[in-house]
C-alpha cells in the first residue's frame, strides 16, 4: 500500500505531496493491522495524518466520498485512498512451509473506523449455511434466471459470453492480474480447473481474491495541484458520489433478481452531473460474480445489447479481485483511460455484501459544472425495496430461488432453497439428499414440502 501511495504521487508528478497527506483512507483487507494507515502515512512521511479504517461492508466509494468532502469543506488539504492485498504471497507461503510475517502494531486503532450499522448476513441465512458471497450470489442469479424465463443451457451461454467479453478487456490491461484468454464455453464448463462451486456458478465465474495487489487515490484541491505544478493533463475530478447504506437480507427482499438501491443512486448521480447513461462512455460495475454486473445494467437500464465494455479492467475474475479493495483498482484504470479521453465521462460502482449496499461515482477530467456532491440516497431506497418475511415451520411451497453447495472436489453436498408459502411468507430450507437433483434442469417454481427441522423434500 505504501508502494502504491509513491506510485501514486509519481504518475502525478508530485511526490513532495506525499509527507502533506493529513487524511488517509483504508478500507479493511483480510490483513489484521490496527491501523494499516498509519504503518502507511509512517512509511511515505505524513506522521501527522489522520487514518479512518474501512471495515468490511464499508462501500469503497463511501470512503472516496469522506475524501473528496472533506477537501471540499477545507478539513483536509491532501487524502489518500488506499487499499491492498497480499494474499498471493500468503497462499504461496502455506504451499512452500516459508514464514510471511505481517507487521506487529499491538493495540493499534485508527482514528476513526467505520462499520456497518447491521448484520451482512441474517441468522436464518447463516442457519441455512449461506456464509459464503457465492451461495448467496448463485441464488440472486437463479432468481433473475427465472425473471427472465430463460432455461437453463440459454443462460449459461449468456452468462459465458458476458464474462468471455470480460476477460477480453482483461487481456487488454496491462495490470489485469490473469491475462490468459478464455472463452464462454471454457468459462462455463466444468472441469478439473474449473470446478463448481455454488450452482450455476463455477470457478471462473468467481472474483480471485488470491492476488498481490495494491492501489491509491491521491485526492487534493485544484488550487493545491497548481501549487504543486501538477498539469491539468493529470487531473480527474469526482463529479458525484450516490450511494445506499439501506441493508435487507438476501432472503426477505420480495424481488431477489432486483436492487433498487443502484436504479435510485445511478439517476442521482447522473442527474446531478446533467447526463444521462447513454453519455457514459467508460464503465467499471462491481464484478464479484457475473448476477452483480447483471443487476447494476438492469438497475441502469443498460440495454444486453450493448457494445460498451462494463468494466475498465476485466473483472473481478480476471484482473483480480483484492477483498475490499477491488474499487481502487478499478479507479485506477479509469483515470488513465479517461486521461486518454479528456471529454469522456467514467461510472465506477461498489457493492458490498449480497447487493446489499449501492455506491455510485461519476468521473470527468473536465472541470464540473457543479460542485462535488455526495449524496446518501439511502432513505429513497428504503421506501422502493419490497420485504417479505422468513419463519419457520411445516407445509408446501414453492421454490423462488435455490443453489447446490459444492465440496472442494466440486461434489456437490447441499441444496439450498428459498420457498414461498401461499401466504407469502418464506423459509429457508436444506437437504443433503436432494443436492444432486438439483443440480440439474429448472427447479424455480416447483413445489417442496418443508419440514420443522427446516429441511424440504420434492
Amino acid at each position: 500500500m505504501a508502494a502504491a501511495c509513491e506510485a501514486a504521487a509519481v504518475d502525478a508528478g508530485a511526490r513532495a505531496l506525499l509527507p502533506r497527506a493529513d487524511l488517509v483512507l483504508v478500507p479493511e483487507g483480510t490483513w489484521h493491522y490496527g491501523d494499516a494507515g498509519r504503518l502507511v502515512a509512517a512509511a511515505i512521511g505524513a506522521s501527522n495524518a489522520r487514518t479512518v479504517n474501512g471495515k468490511q461492508g464499508v462501500l469503497q466509494t463511501s470512503l472516496m466520498e469522506r475524501a473528496a468532502t472533506a477537501i471540499q469543506e477545507g478539513r483536509a488539504e491532501v487524502a489518500l485512498v488506499v487499499g491492498g492485498e497480499a494474499k498471493w504471497r500468503d497462499l504461496r507461503a502455506t504451499i512452500t512451509g516459508v514464514n510471511a510475517p505481517a507487521t506487529d502494531q499491538p493495540g493499534a486503532t485508527a482514528d476513526e473506523v467505520l462499520a456497518p450499522h447491521g448484520a451482512l448476513i441474517s441468522p436464518a441465512e447463516i442457519g441455512a449455511g449461506l456464509v459464503n458471497a457465492v451461495s448467496h450470489y448463485a441464488m440472486i442469479e437463479h432468481a433473475r434466471r427465472a425473471a427472465d424465463g430463460q432455461s437453463v443451457t440459454d443462460h449459461a451461454a449468456a452468462v459465458g459470453a458476458l464474462w468471455e467479453r470480460f476477460n477480453r478487456v482483461a487481456q487488454a490491461n496491462p495490470l489485469a492480474w490473469n491475462r490468459t484468454p478464455m472463452t464462454a464455453a471454457e468459462i462455463c464448463t466444468p472441469g478439473p480447473r474449473n470446478r463448481p462451486l455454488a450452482t450455476p456458478y463455477l470457478k471462473w465465474h468467481n472474483s480471485q481474491w488470491n492476488v498481490d495487489q495494491a492501489a491509491c487515490l491521491l485526492l487534493c484541491s485544484a488550487e493545491t495541484a497548481q501549487g504543486a505544478g501538477i498539469t491539468a493533463d493529470r487531473w480527474v475530478f469526482p463529479e458525484v458520489v450516490a450511494w445506499s447504506d439501506h441493508m435487507v437480507p438476501m432472503s426477505e427482499r420480495a424481488l431477489v433478481h432486483r436492487a433498487p438501491g443502484f436504479a435510485i443512486a445511478g439517476r442521482a448521480a447522473l442527474d446531478h452531473a446533467r447526463t444521462g447513461i447513454d453519455d457514459i462512455a467508460y464503465f467499471d460495475l462491481y464484478s464479484c460474480f457475473p448476477i452483480a454486473v447483471r443487476t447494476q445494467a438492469l438497475e441502469f437500464g443498460i440495454d444486453p445489447s450493448d457494445e460498451r465494455p462494463l468494466t475498465v479492467t476485466g473483472g473481478m475474475t480476471f484482473a483480480g479481485g483484492p477483498l475490499n479493495n477491488y474499487v481502487l483498482q478499478s479507479m485506477a484504470r479509469m483515470v488513465s483511460l479517461l486521461r486518454s479521453d479528456p471529454d469522456a465521462r467514467g461510472v465506477v460502482t461498489a457493492v458490498s455484501a449480497m447487493l446489499t449496499k449501492q455506491g455510485v461515482s461519476l468521473w470527468s477530467c473536465r472541470p464540473p459544472q457543479r460542485e462535488f456532491l455526495g449524496v446518501d440516497v439511502s432513505a429513497d431506497v428504503d421506501a422502493a425495496t419490497a420485504r417479505t418475511t422468513l419463519r419457520g415451520g411445516a407445509g408446501p411451497a414453492r421454490i423462488v430461488t435455490y443453489t447446490v453447495q459444492h465440496d472442494p472436489g466440486g461434489s456437490p453436498t447441499r441444496a439450498v432453497v428459498l420457498a414461498q408459502r401461499a401466504d407469502g411468507s418464506r423459509a429457508l430450507a436444506t437437504s443433503e439428499s436432494r443436492a444432486e437433483a438439483l443440480t440439474d434442469a429448472e427447479w424455480t417454481g416447483r413445489p417442496v414440502d418443508l419440514d420443522s427441522n427446516n429441511g424440504f423434500a420434492t
